[in-house]
């Protein structure tokens, strides 16, 4: 509720922050156009941005209505943009996962990680293929307060060999959070990364965290925690903070463990107990594999569900895309109500709150466009006047407002607190036209009106 509450209060503030360089823009378009008055088209130009700041409140509530709206929609479909790319399957360099098949909870036997990581290749049929890369993760849950378990003191680790985070877990974020990408943020913070995973490879009880959940349970690098397993019940495990985590919003809520302390506390869970513990058959969650194209991923899919290794539980293989489709599909028709019903319903409102504007405007310029006409204006050229205007707010409000929205998505909160989805650079320039169309056809109807002022009439009225 606060998330959204600080979400609205930031849109209004941009947008009222937006009217400074809207009417500077104004400004020195005029001065512009004041110099090459000689044309005629400039001339109209001018004409049109003076008409602009002739009532400036009215104006400035138009303006921040386009820019609000069109700052809706330009969120909204990068949002859509950013769920089709997820869902899109990829030619090369293909993600798989390989999980249980029955179970949403998936849990293997870490027996399978071995011949699931070489995709089930037989070394003794020379046509299988291997994939590029492989990663497992083992999920461990624990707690710092055993009796006061509260959000704050879990954390939530991810057991992996601590090389595969500079490989295919880099790439895998990098996929699943494209936008702290574009903007080039690597080098520092791939140094910060390598130093984590050197500490984890010299340490098996090394851990490396992420700042925000660093922060949350109070503790600094080079800490020691004990953590009372949730998932893992009874196997309580210590561990030194040997790093923090890059912080670029990809990993700010997220640890990395090295998998071999896991396995090796089950192992002396055994051995202490005389039994094997309950989770001992079931500690693999999933296996990562890289493939390089759709051919290799349906031989290697192919291999792993025909080897009959791994029938107790039995596993699946998917695409990340089309694991990702798959949990889209329960919100298709949401997404669906986003794309044809929300989106056309701001262009409506759009167009209606130019079409309020522009139509009071004429109603008080009847007058003046009726001079106008006894000057030698012709109809076109007075509906040229008013479609203008309306065109030229609605494509200035466009323009700053998906210039801006791109600016605080894309570079400002990247620094702050990084979202997944960036703002398409496609915006710059489909803001400005989406902005400047629905303005032209919001102002259709009053344009006509005013080529339509018989100067008769309001002369008539005069005297």
């Amino acid at each position: 509720m606060l998330t959204t509450i600080l979400v609205v209060l930031g849109v209004i503030a941009l947008a009222f922050a937006a009217l400074l360089p809207f009417f500077a823009l104004l400004f020195l378009s005029e001065r512009a156009l004041g110099w090459l008055s000689g044309s005629l088209a400039a001339k109209f130009v001018l004409m049109m941005m003076k008409s602009l700041r002739r009532n400036l409140l009215r104006t400035s509530l138009t303006y921040l209505a386009v820019f609000v709206l069109v700052l809706v929609v330009t969120a909204v479909w990068s949002m859509l943009d950013y769920v089709d790319g997820m869902m899109n399957e990829k030619a090369s360099n293909i993600k798989v996962i390989v999980s249980e098949k029955w179970q949403a909870s998936s849990h293997m036997p870490f027996a399978y990680a071995a011949r699931l990581s070489v995709g089930a290749a037989d070394p003794t049929r020379p046509q299988d293929v291997q994939p590029l890369d492989s990663m497992t993760w083992q999920i461990y849950v624990g707690s710092l307060d055993a009796n006061k378990k509260t959000r704050d003191s879990f954390v939530v680790m991810i057991g992996l060999e601590p090389i595969k985070l500079l490989t295919i877990m880099d790439e895998l974020l990098a996929e699943i959070v494209p936008a702290q990408r574009q903007y080039g943020v690597e080098s520092q913070q791939r140094t910060q990364l390598e130093a984590g995973v050197r500490a984890m490879e010299r340490n098996k009880r090394g851990m490396i965290i992420g700042k925000k959940r660093l922060d949350a349970i109070r503790k600094k690098v080079g800490d020691r925690i004990t953590l009372t397993g949730m998932n893992f019940k009874d196997v309580n495990l210590e561990f030194d903070i040997v790093g923090e985590l890059p912080e670029s919003g990809r990993y700010d809520e997220t640890a990395f463990m090295h998998r071999d302390y896991l396995n090796d506390a089950l192992d002396a869970y055994e051995r202490t107990k005389k039994t094997k513990h309950p989770m001992a058959d079931r500690s693999l969650d999933i296996v990562w594999l890289k493939v390089a194209d759709q051919e290799q991923y349906s031989r290697i899919a192919g291999q792993i569900e025909g080897s009959g290794y791994f029938n107790n539980p039995p596993v699946k293989c998917e695409t990340l895309s089309s694991a990702v489709a798959t949990v889209m599909e329960s919100y298709r028709e949401l997404v669906w109500g986003l794309r044809w019903l929300l989106s056309p319903a701001i262009l409506i409102v759009m167009a209606l709150v130019i079409s309020n504007a522009i139509s009071l405007s004429v109603r008080e310029r009847r007058t003046e466009l009726a001079v106008l006409k006894v000057l030698g204006f012709a109809p076109l050229q007075v509906l040229t006047l008013v479609l203008g205007e309306a065109l030229l707010i609605g494509a200035i409000s466009g323009l700053l407002s998906t210039g801006l929205t791109f600016f605080t998505v894309n570079i400002l909160l990247r620094t702050v607190n990084p979202v997944p989805a960036a703002i398409p650079t496609a915006a710059l320039w489909w803001g400005p036209v989406l902005g400047g169309a629905t303005a032209l056809m919001g102002s259709l109807l009053p344009a006509g009106n005013a080529c339509r002022v018989r100067v008769s009439e309001v002369f008539a009225r005069v005297t």
